[in-house]
């Protein structure tokens, strides 16, 4: 009594714990503080959300106060009449009965030295349960206790309080328990590892004693009406699988994600507690240790709107495309100003037939957890427009240059390199602007060589695709994408083309949940610049045109839209993977289509694959915010072009990169109300054209067409030739140069004198150059 009476049992007060309380699945909450899902942060134990009293099944209530404490209502912590029978009957061997009431067990789930050990408790150790639980009686209220209890008490194997045995064992909410269900739990908790026949059996006792029915033998006491079907529902029960928690689950790998970023946040700060206590009694509770280890809830800047828009895009399609060998896919949503996540589908969940980790290669049941928007795959055509860009910046090209769209082949190492046009179709020359948009691979190629494969490889770097090995070793397939990267770091590349080439990281943490939906805090990042403005604006305003992308993809292809839009399409080698990325003045949204297990798709294009879900999210985007296009930087010119075969139409240029000999336009609007384009003696080439050649294509492949009136054709003042109403072209093998072009009328008139550059070649030793046209 003495050592009872000076024992002085700090405890925590009942909001402390409830605040503190962790659940071992945490919510994952969008900007606006919507829960998209919930991931399983503590592995030895399930414990959920905290149930208030009022959520509780008064039948489970009763049963659990009746089988545990009887005078639960009377006594202010201890039980001495309880206590006294306890030891009468320890004494005389008989039924052995602990004493303990609900009270002083609370004491032991919020203390870890109060609770039971496993060799017996001593007596000091009674006595200082028994001190906890008179001063939590004197500190909190009969429900609060009552309502602690219910969800500290572990019940079965990992389940920890009623929600967690409540959803795991029956598929509902504690609310919802029948008097059998609550007689169940209730018995669990003097044996929570007992068989079903032995949980059954105490149970039926239980639902008999409330009654006021007689004790009888377990066999006799199952024919009670009140226990009828007992024993089957608590073998099913017990034989329920574990099941998620209830509520939407949208955003798996987003959540997975972000509690890996948690973890790392806590191991940064080097053991240091993650939050301060208000009440420093709590601190030593079990429970404050939870509520010091990890957060009550993880902040995103996700957008369930746009979460739930992306995901039912990519199942849709995919439905669409399990035809033809499709079956996986992923939806990235950026915001362009912040780089901040706003959707983030790594997968269509159970329609994934990806390989389960530790199933071997050839499983093909559902897993949902295999994370395609970080997957490294190989990103075919859409690393064009940085292979254009870094060209464009370097002065070799222009949007308005000449490329030579022809069967061509590169020496790499001891072999040959022969990028090929995915149909299989060529073009002659064509302007860059249509080269890109119509995604033409050798082209691409070509200016890939120009530039070299090591600063192209550096740049993409740059911006963050984070390539392995070197530029040497993918060689000149790297501007058609032969390295591997993922759909976010990509995605997040061309946020860079839509910020005038800025470059910032993407993350999807958000540093607190925003205290009013009507105004999410804002992120911003640190930035470095990959591109000038000048250069991504044209890089985006030639993806956006689908007049130069028509010859490809025709005019209504799922890549128009609305509004503004810069998009680009690619395939990987062998079908395996089918991409579409692109941004509007607001967002940057990334598509990858294909299969898991890495088997190929059938007959699936970029306008058959991913482009469709790329246009229903876009289209959805645009919705109360519409897309206009940028603004064109000061430092780029506008002036009127005109090429072979093609009409009248304006071109943006860097400052002295213009053709010669044509006037500057004030803006878009001009180059549209401009009058039509003068005539001239000369038709092809255009004044002004830059040509860019292949230095390892055959010359006679790459003839320009010199085209015009009837008459003689001078080059740099040496006579190409004549020609005629009956042979109006001649064909000539071009150098690399500045060139000055005079076709002469038969009397020596002079009709037209024009320049053009050839680019992008250099003449190996011992090489003939026909400098005369055949």
């Amino acid at each position: 009594m003495a050592a009872f009476c000076s024992a002085a049992a700090a405890v925590p007060g009942f909001s402390a714990v409830r605040q503190a309380w962790r659940p071992s699945d945490l919510p994952v909450l969008d900007r606006h503080g919507v829960v998209l899902q919930t991931v399983r942060v503590d592995g030895s134990a399930r414990r959920l959300g905290w149930v208030p009293l009022t959520e509780v099944s008064p039948a489970l209530m009763a049963a659990l106060v009746h089988g545990e404490d009887k005078r639960f209502w009377q006594h202010s912590g201890v039980d001495w009449t309880g206590l006294a029978r306890s030891a009468w009957q320890n004494t005389l061997n008989q039924r052995t009965q602990g004493g303990s009431t609900l009270t002083m067990q609370l004491a032991g789930l919020l203390d870890a030295d109060l609770a039971r050990p496993a060799g017996g408790r001593s007596v000091l150790g009674k006595v200082s349960q028994m001190s906890a639980a008179r001063e939590l009686e004197a500190r909190w209220r009969k429900s609060e206790i009552l309502e602690a209890y219910l969800n500290l008490v572990p019940l079965r194997g990992e389940m920890v309080g009623v929600a967690a045995a409540s959803q795991t064992m029956f598929g509902k909410h504690p609310s919802g328990l029948d008097a059998q269900e609550g007689a169940i739990l209730a018995a669990l908790v003097r044996a929570p590892n007992a068989n079903a026949e032995l949980v059954s059996a105490r149970a039926c006792g239980l639902l008999r004693s409330l009654a006021g029915q007689a004790e009888q033998a377990a066999a006799q006491a199952l024919q009670d009406p009140r226990c009828h079907g007992l024993p089957l529902l608590t073998a099913n029960a017990f034989a329920r699988p574990g099941v998620r928690p209830l509520g939407e689950q949208v955003a798996p790998h987003a959540a997975r994600w972000l509690w890996a970023q948690t973890v790392a946040q806590q191991r940064a700060k080097s053991g240091s507690p993650s939050m301060a206590l208000a009440d420093e009694a709590l601190a030593e509770t079990t429970v404050g240790a939870l509520a010091q280890a990890w957060p009550a809830q993880i902040p995103s800047t996700l957008d369930a709107r746009l979460q739930r828009l992306a995901l039912r895009a990519l199942r849709d399609q995919l439905g669409e495309l399990q035809q033809r060998q499709v079956t996986d896919g992923a939806v990235v949503v950026l915001d362009n100003a912040t780089g901040e996540v706003r959707a983030w589908v790594g997968s269509p969940g159970l329609m994934s037939q990806a390989p389960v980790s530790g199933a071997g290669p050839k499983a093909t049941v559902g897993a949902p957890d295999v994370d395609a928007a970080l997957a490294r795959r190989q990103p075919g055509s859409t690393l064009k427009p940085f292979v254009y860009g870094l060209a464009l910046e370097r002065r070799l090209i222009t949007p308005a240059s000449l490329l030579h769209d022809a069967p061509t082949q590169l020496a790499a190492g001891a072999g040959l390199y022969l990028p090929q046009n995915y149909n299989h179709r060529y073009r002659g020359w064509v302007p860059v602007r249509e080269a890109l948009a119509s995604s033409l691979n050798i082209p691409a190629v070509q200016v890939g060589a120009m530039v070299g494969p090591d600063a192209l490889f550096d740049r993409l770097n740059a911006l963050g695709l984070k390539l392995s090995h070197s530029g040497g070793f993918h060689g000149y397939a790297l501007a058609l994408g032969s390295a591997e990267l993922s759909l976010m770091d990509l995605t997040n590349a061309y946020r860079s083309l839509a910020q005038q080439g800025r470059w910032s990281p993407w993350t999807a943490a958000a540093g607190q949940v925003p205290s009013a939906p009507s105004k999410p805090q804002p992120r911003t990042p640190a930035t470095q610049a990959v591109f000038s403005p000048e250069v991504a604006f044209m890089v985006g305003d030639m993806l956006a045109d689908n007049a130069a992308r028509a010859p490809t993809f025709g005019l209504d292809s799922p890549l128009v839209t609305r509004g503004f839009a810069a998009v680009k399409t690619g395939t990987s080698k062998d079908m395996r993977d089918n991409w579409c990325v692109g941004f509007t003045s607001h967002y940057t949204v990334g598509v990858w289509v294909g299969n898991a297990q890495g088997t190929p798709m059938q007959r699936v294009s970029g306008t058959t694959g991913a482009a469709p879900i790329w246009n229903a999210v876009v289209q959805r985007l645009r919705e109360g915010q519409p897309s206009v296009p940028p603004v064109p930087p000061s430092g780029v010119v506008q002036v009127a072009v005109q090429q072979p075969g093609q009409a009248l139409r304006s071109e943006w240029f860097l400052p002295g990169s213009e053709p010669e000999g044509v006037a500057a336009l004030s803006s878009q609007a001009a180059a549209r109300t401009g009058a039509a384009a003068p005539r001239f003696g000369i038709k092809s080439p255009v004044g002004g054209s830059i040509y860019a050649l292949d230095p390892d294509m055959p010359p006679d492949v790459q003839r320009i067409v010199l085209d015009g009136e009837p008459g003689e054709w001078w080059l740099n003042g040496q006579r190409l030739g004549r020609t005629t109403a009956a042979q109006p072209t001649l064909a000539w093998a071009p150098w690399p140069g500045r060139h000055s072009l005079v076709l002469r009328a038969a009397d020596g008139r002079e009709i037209q004198s024009l320049r053009f550059e050839v680019r992008g070649a250099t003449l190996k030793p011992g090489a003939r150059v026909a400098k005369r046209a055949s």
